[in-house]
């Protein structure tokens, strides 16, 4: 290494190389992607990376509060309420 350049001299043309490296490649894959004999994707096609998704929301769950426990709620919701 001459002692004259400094390592972000010498780091300057690598990191173009690579970014212009990089910059090719996703041009060729975008023009690939975007030539008129490509094939299309399709929109239904799931990607493989991710769990199977739901079609419907999951059952409603519902409880029936002991008169006890509606007194403690409303209890608490008035105190709640006061609170402003």
């Amino acid at each position: 290494m001459p002692e004259h350049v400094s390592i972000l001299q010498l780091l300057g043309p690598i990191v173009l190389a690579l970014a212009a490296v990089l910059w090719v490649t996703g041009l060729a894959r975008i023009l690939r992607r975007t030539r008129p004999g490509a094939l299309p994707r399709r929109q239904d096609q799931a990607l493989s990376g991710l769990p199977p998704q739901r079609q419907t929301a999951p059952d409603r769950e519902a409880v029936e509060l002991s008169p006890a426990e509606r007194d403690a709620f409303a209890g608490l919701v008035r105190q709640l309420g006061n609170g402003r």
